[in-house]
């Protein structure tokens, strides 16, 4: 690159209105998160199903963000929100000094849990989740230093209790590996007081791995469902990669003209599957209709395994590869049963057209099924000509809200580090017609940047101007297959109508009043109102890890919504009397915990595989020694008893029968006497 040019670029790259929510850094939880309670027992589980209060404190973004939070729980765990309806115990989340939250159900009835100032990051959210429900640090594990080395003289001073380690018996590791990918490990840098890390992990391939803030790692959830005996999660439905010869349980349809086959590459492409992108071998399938050797409107059907939906609202996703016509087509239909119709009535929910040929193209089609049904995915033969046909893979269902639109970013890869790498996604629209574009910058050294911008539009003339409370959450999507193993890295941003610039306007005033002039690629004018965002979204090290970049394709899910409801302060109900209250003046000894059952409190006694405590305030001990021995001497005691009662009542008898004999004897007369 020349001088000209460079300078051509930086003079551009200085011209963008943009706000760095995170002011260029990258900040951690460790920066504003000290002193933790710990885990002691099941006592400290909460229920399944949270109660919840959003305070009225917190920021509006970091309320929907907390909500997207709780869908992630639900998509991969058991465990559930609801807001709070009067429970005794319930999480109170407020604005506070930072992101915190005590270790487990603390049963004080409203347990405090904050996100603060910078702490409105999902991962973030599910970070301090993970701490009320029982999980301490990674690094807090008393086999830490196994895995890596705390460098104390790096560590400022006062902060060095943040690197405690704690023993078993307070700790519980649920015979769980050590995690270097845990959203509950601190990164290297945390409570430095210089430039130097102060974890260095033993296996130097870790060193930048540590500290992630993205999503739940495999060993987060296995330790989260473990702890709270999760068999199944509330929101997933089915993930389907073909890797199985049963195919997830599809059934191919006797009416059609065709069969979708299971096959590992066609000649005209796919020339491999998308799970895999052929890195395996021996392994790496998918479903292909080849609509080369039927006639036009020939169609192909493939049904799903029966499904049960809860919520009455369901995303489908799915990989399409076009080797075929472009008027070749795919259609979306369910078939929904019921007890009128067990055959099940089948309804077309969307018709896919004029895909593009030549790649695997990712699709989300958005679902409202109430009751038993199958998915339906029909191929159909188009007029034109065809070498190839369609392709399926990486089939995911869940009962999530689909993202609004899809930003496909082909070629990916030579971006990074680029002075090319500054990308302007197509135009979109929200669901409330404000038109938008997302700012995507490549071009630091480390970090990639991503802003939202409002543009000009169609639409403008009847929108509320300063956009109030519209939620922009931007999501570079993990390409697992199951996307109850993916790691997406995900930000939202939320227009505030009050929120000023240095000059005065209203931020996100009308983008014809306060944006700039600026040009699309088929040299449209239009303008671009000032970028909201963070200039660390994503580390270029972390971007090529995980399935961010697969097949040189990126994907950035987009959703922007109305949020404003979350203005309104929830109801507050009247609390049911709180467990500090009413054991106020009950005293359980032998650790015993008071609860709260039928408005009157109660001492809950700790007990063991063959040990407990018993009584009104667990004064009592027993054992299963104890319960033997007692049982034993009451055994030979009622032996005892039995044998002497028994004795007596032989004695008694004999001795009445001699009286009885004895006092009939004198008279018998001499005629009985000569007869007998």
């Amino acid at each position: 690159m020349d001088l000209w040019s460079l300078s051509w670029f930086l003079f551009l790259d200085a011209l963008l209105v943009i706000s760095d929510v995170d002011g260029g850094m990258d900040q951690d939880i460790f920066d504003i998160n000290e002193g933790l309670n710990s885990i002691i027992g099941e006592k400290y589980r909460w229920p399944h199903t949270i109660p919840y209060v959003l305070e009225d404190s917190l920021e509006m973004n970091a309320k929907g963000v907390i909500l997207n939070a709780f869908e992630r729980y639900r998509l991969k765990t058991c465990i559930d929100f609801k807001p709070w309806a009067g429970e005794t115990n319930y999480i109170s989340v407020f604005k506070g000094s930072g992101c915190w939250s005590s270790v487990g159900n603390r049963r004080v009835g409203k347990q405090e849990l904050s996100i603060g100032a910078n702490c409105d990051r999902i991962a973030t959210v599910q970070h301090e989740f993970l701490h009320a429900l029982g999980f301490w640090h990674e690094q807090s594990r008393s086999d830490r230093d196994d895995y890596v080395r705390i460098m104390w003289d790096r560590i400022l001073s006062g902060r060095e209790h943040n690197f405690n380690t704690y023993s078993d018996d307070i700790s519980d590791s649920l015979n769980v590996p050590y995690d270097y990918t845990s959203v509950m490990h601190y990164s290297k840098t945390a409570f430095q007081n210089g430039t130097e890390p102060t974890i260095v992990t033993r296996i130097s391939d870790f060193e930048d791995v540590i500290g992630q803030r993205m999503d739940f790692s495999d060993s987060d959830l296995l330790k989260l469902n473990q702890l709270y005996n999760c068999t199944s999660s509330l929101s997933f439905m089915d993930s389907c990669s073909f890797e199985l010869e049963n195919v997830c349980g599809m059934i191919q349809s006797s009416g059609d003209n065709a069969d979708w086959q299971r096959v590992s590459q066609v000649p005209r492409g796919p020339e491999s599957d998308h799970s895999n992108m052929g890195q395996c071998q021996g392994s790496g399938f998918f479903m292909h209709f080849n609509s080369s050797s039927v006639n036009v409107g020939a169609t192909a059907v493939l049904e799903s395994r029966t499904l049960y939906p809860k919520r009455g609202f369901q995303c489908l996703q799915f990989y399409l590869y076009n080797s075929g016509s472009e008027s070749d087509q795919l259609n979306i239909y369910i078939r929904e049963y019921s007890a009128d119709n067990v055959d099940g009535n089948l309804t077309l929910v969307e018709e896919i057209k004029e895909i593009p040929t030549g790649s695997w193209q990712l699709y989300h089609v958005t679902l409202k099924v109430t009751k038993k049904f199958r998915v339906v995915f029909e191929g159909r033969k188009g007029s034109g000509a065809s070498l190839g046909g369609l392709s399926i893979d990486d089939i995911n269902l869940s009962e999530t809200r689909c993202p609004h639109h899809i930003w496909h970013i082909r070629n990916f890869k030579q971006f990074i580090g680029s002075p090319n790498g500054t990308l302007y996604s197509p135009p979109f629209y929200s669901s409330k017609g404000y038109a938008f574009q997302i700012y995507l910058n490549l071009a630091h050294v480390t970090n990639a940047g991503i802003y939202f911008h409002l543009i000009s539009g169609a639409n403008d003339d009847q929108l509320q101007w300063p956009c109030p409370w519209q939620q922009a959450t931007m999501t570079l999507l993990d390409q697992n297959p199951d996307i109850r193993q993916r790691m997406s890295n995900q930000r939202s941003i939320t227009t505030d109508p009050f929120m000023t610039t240095d000059n005065g306007n209203y931020f996100w005033d009308r983008p014809s009043k306060v944006g700039t002039v600026a040009l699309f690629p088929n040299g449209t004018q239009f303008r671009r109102g000032g970028g909201y965002g963070t200039s660390a979204f994503i580390t270029h090290e972390r971007l090529k890890s995980r399935d961010f970049i697969k097949g040189d394709d990126v994907y950035i899910l987009l959703t922007v919504e109305d949020i404003s409801h979350l203005n309104s302060t929830q109801i507050q109900l009247t609390p049911a009397p709180s467990v500090q209250d009413l054991c106020s003046k009950t005293t359980c000894k032998n650790d015993g915990v008071c609860t709260v059952r039928d408005g009157k409190a109660e001492c809950r006694c700790q007990s063991g595989e063959d040990w407990w405590y018993m009584g009104e305030r667990c004064e009592k001990r027993g054992s299963t020694r104890d319960t033997i021995v007692i049982a034993v001497s009451s055994t030979v005691a009622v032996f005892a008893l039995m044998l002497i009662i028994t004795l007596v009542s032989v004695y008694c008898t004999r001795k009445k029968y001699r009286e009885r004999m004895s006092s009939n004897r004198p008279n018998l007369t001499p005629q009985n006497q000569h007869a007998f």
